[in-house]
């Protein structure tokens, strides 16, 4: 499902010709050894590619123009070396539509205290260019990523890696298209949402087809590409039979094999990377998808239940943001359940009817098929687990009818007491920071729903960069929330974004 583009992010320094050519030539030099630095130091997931140094307003503005126009460029690191007169870069950044770096730190780390001169000090004055450089950039209230420090520290480099992941999900977001099987859940708000305004904001095009549109494709799927798959599910995932017969249990699994390769041959076909349904309107098809929803999940589709396409595309983001992560711990849709309110082990139980990725599972994933109590069909097929412990993100893009707000909490992800061997879904269970009593009362104080975007692999401020470039409001949760604190800044928001 994933294409791994191979995006580079271009490498830009400003000075300017007052200082001479030996000067110049010092600057691309200090320049080329950051950068093969960067690209040697094995923190960075895409490559930097050092461009010339930029000192004249029409070389500005060429390389953000150039940049525009190339597809494998995701955004552009900025840094001034020396001074770099801000008027220089106006229509250069004017023009510049894809996400932007402000590298601020200089090529050596520490004063030469017994050898620094005039001379040291015209040359090297990011100090100087920086501030001039960022004051240009607030006037004109273009969004970018400021990171400071010395370019060798990996604290500098991991910022730097965690901010080219947030560029790609920025990139990536006007490439997302969900296809609607069916409609929202009748009567349900936080499925709703403005999809004109979505695609303006973000570029997402969400569609709606009818559900035995995807039927006919489910149906033509022929019986031996529906027996290999089911033969590669039993070789993955264990089998719970709850006491079925074999041969009736496989017939149900074999249904979900069904729908996941038609499905899938559907989105395809179409250019649609998520997708979302509804137990309410099934048409044609004999179960409820949920093993082939997990399994499209786990290979990078976007999913939303109940025709919620926000969760659907959010999902997706995530999937392409977090794509080729070393150790990744997945991603999925999540939906708040029930609670656990005994002293001292506060926290949420996360689930779905069926639908969540298997990304997430920690340890053995087993397949089960048990009744299901809505979309009145038969009994579907789904995959079980349990979600890994650790710190994750919960995320709920919400519609507040003049705006959109991204809403996210950082969540502590737990083992449960006991095991729940009637409860046949996959599942999570956390505590939202800062603690369970604020978090949940700052989550509906903000409008948060009950379906959220989940990751094990994104952090807070990416989230939060990501919202910004998008020019959305974001409300955090977080272990620094304060209760008042937060209702003010949600006062605060509504004045901030007003239309």
């Amino acid at each position: 499902m994933f294409t791994n583009k191979a995006y580079k992010f271009w490498f830009c320094t400003g000075s300017q010709d007052l200082y001479g050519d030996e000067c110049l030539r010092k600057v691309a030099d200090h320049s080329a050894k950051i950068v093969e630095a960067l690209n040697a130091s094995g923190k960075l997931p895409y490559e930097v590619v050092l461009k010339p140094t930029l000192i004249s307003q029409a070389s500005i503005r060429q390389t953000f123009n150039d940049a525009n126009n190339d597809a494998e460029c995701a955004g552009v690191i900025t840094w001034m070396h020396t001074f770099s007169p801000a008027k220089m870069w106006i229509l250069g950044l004017k023009e510049f539509k894809k996400p932007l770096c402000h590298l601020h730190t200089q090529f050596n780390e520490e004063i030469p205290y017994d050898t620094i001169d005039m001379d040291f000090m015209n040359e090297n004055q990011s100090a100087h260019g920086d501030r001039e450089y960022g004051h240009i950039v607030s006037r004109m209230g273009i969004e970018r990523k400021i990171i400071v420090g010395h370019w060798s520290r990996e604290s500098v480099q991991q910022k730097l890696a965690d901010w080219m992941i947030t560029a790609i999900g920025c990139i990536e977001s006007s490439h997302i298209r969900v296809c609607r099987f069916g409609d929202n859940m009748n009567n349900v708000a936080v499925t709703e949402g403005d999809k004109v305004e979505a695609q303006i904001k973000f570029g997402w095009e969400i569609d709606h087809y009818c559900v035995n549109d995807v039927v006919e494709y489910v149906d033509a799927v022929s019986k031996g590409d529906v027996d290999a798959l089911v033969d590669e599910y039993y070789s993955l995932y264990k089998v719970i039979d709850d006491g079925r017969d074999a041969d009736e249990f496989r017939r149900h699994v074999a249904v979900q094999a069904q729908q996941e390769i038609g499905i899938e041959k559907f989105l395809v076909e179409n250019n649609y990377q998520a997708v979302v349904t509804h137990f309410g309107m099934l048409g044609g098809l004999k179960q409820l998808p949920g093993l082939a929803i997990q399994r499209l999940m786990a290979k990078g589709y976007g999913f939303g239940a109940e025709g919620d396409w926000k969760v659907a595309a959010m999902v997706r983001l995530m999937k392409l943001m977090t794509a080729g992560k070393k150790d990744a711990k997945g991603s999925s849709l999540m939906e708040d359940y029930t609670y656990n309110l005994v002293a001292g082990k506060e926290g949420i139980l996360q689930a779905h009817m069926m639908e969540v990725c298997p990304t997430v599972a920690e340890g053995d994933v087993s397949m089960r098929v048990t009744p299901l109590s809505m979309g009145n069909r038969e009994d579907p097929a789904r995959l079980v687990f349990t979600a890994k412990e650790g710190p994750a993100v919960a995320t709920s893009l919400v519609d507040l009818g003049d705006r959109f707000r991204l809403l996210i909490n950082a969540v502590d992800c737990k083992k449960v007491e006991k095991p729940m061997p009637k409860l046949p879904v996959g599942t999570a269970y956390w505590t939202p920071q800062p603690n369970f009593e604020d978090g949940c009362e700052a989550w509906i104080l903000a409008g948060g729903a009950h379906h959220t975007a989940f990751s094990y692999d994104l952090t807070v401020e990416q989230m939060v960069d990501w919202a910004n470039y998008m020019g959305i409001e974001t409300a955090v949760i977080d272990k620094d929330t304060n209760l008042r604190q937060f209702k003010n800044e949600l006062r605060w928001n509504a004045a901030a974004y007003r239309k």
